[in-house]
């Protein structure tokens, strides 16, 4: 079959190749060697709050009716997580198991899309290889990026990571804070551990090795203070409980997508870039509302993917990791039927 009559297949599936866990929240005393880690646990509270948000002009414009409003009670029930009054080191831990990067879809119904998409991808395999993808994940797992808000509030933070190939013993570790969260090319490149890591990775990806990681991360909160685990999606509105927070066997988490996100925000590609994004097809920052490509501009996954694929328009080399990035991330990338 001619290049010209392959079309995009309908079903058309990747399946994740950095399978991430859920990230569990322990504590420790920084001071004491001592003590032992225990588990970060999530307690409910309920507060008196006040009426703060925005009141219509009717209302703002009274004091009278102001004053009636602010004299009602914003009452409030909440999860909260915090380190005990005896522990003021936040342990975050979880695992990634790196799987190989073939090119091969987990799903597709047209055989001769697959083999146009399969060569494709060995021929950047073969040309550009998966070294700056797997230098940039090391970086992000070195940087604890994944920490969220945690690193922000830490006075510093240490990750180590560990691996077993073979009969050899990895263990690396990293002062997080002296590692940029947004240069991938800087001095951090020099680092001999992460150097490791992110060979470590690129073995996992090209299939040479089987690699999983066990991540760690020791971050200096202070005593007692406030950590944060996910938040849960409250779809029912009904529930009496504003916010509920993760929790994993009675113990505060992190969900394995938050993890994920942190690890791929690797995308300063993107027009105009000015901060790296996580990869996404439409670059998609939901904190934000905006999608940073756009198909108006051609820079998004489906409009860089199916022109090389479909016409051998091969990508600029930063846009051909930034697709194979996609395809690493996972997703359902079939064609509908319709327009």
């Amino acid at each position: 079959m001619s290049k010209s009559d392959l079309k995009t297949a309908s079903v058309l599936a990747f399946e994740r190749n950095l399978d991430i866990s859920d990230a569990f929240f322990a504590q420790n005393d920084s001071k004491n060697t001592t003590t032992k880690t225990i588990p970060v646990k999530v307690n409910e509270k309920s507060v008196r709050g006040t009426i703060s948000n925005r009141q219509k002009k009717a209302i703002a414009n009274d004091p009278a009716k102001l004053d009636a409003e602010i004299q009602k009670a914003n009452l409030q029930t909440v999860d909260s997580a915090s380190l005990d009054e005896t522990s003021d080191t936040l342990v975050v831990t979880w695992s990634c198991k790196v799987l190989p990067f073939t090119g091969k879809p987990s799903v597709c119904n047209d055989q001769d899309y697959q083999k146009a998409l399969v060569a494709a991808v060995q021929s950047y395999i073969e040309t550009q290889g998966v070294s700056e993808l797997a230098r940039r994940y090391a970086t992000n797992i070195a940087n604890a990026r994944w920490l969220w808000r945690n690193r922000v509030g830490a006075e510093h933070v240490k990750v180590e990571v560990s691996c077993k190939v073979g009969e050899k013993e990895h263990s690396l570790n990293f002062d997080a804070k002296s590692i940029s969260m947004h240069d991938f090319d800087g001095s951090s490149k020099s680092s001999d551990d992460l150097n490791q890591l992110a060979s470590l990775i690129e073995q996992g990806l090209d299939g040479s090795a089987f690699i999983i990681l066990y991540v760690k991360a020791s971050a200096v909160m202070g005593y007692g203070q406030e950590v944060y685990p996910s938040q849960e999606l409250v779809l029912d509105t009904g529930k009496t409980k504003s916010k509920i927070l993760y929790t994993v066997n009675d113990k505060a988490g992190m969900h394995s997508q938050k993890v994920s996100n942190a690890i791929r925000t690797i995308d300063n590609w993107y027009p105009d870039a000015q901060f790296p994004i996580a990869i996404e097809p439409y670059g998609a920052v939901t904190t934000l509302g905006t999608a940073f490509r756009q198909p108006k501009d051609n820079m998004d996954f489906y409009s860089l993917f199916d022109s090389w694929v479909l016409q051998d328009k091969i990508p600029e080399v930063e846009q051909q990791h930034y697709v194979m990035g996609v395809l690493i991330r996972g997703g359902v990338f079939g064609a509908s039927g319709k327009e």
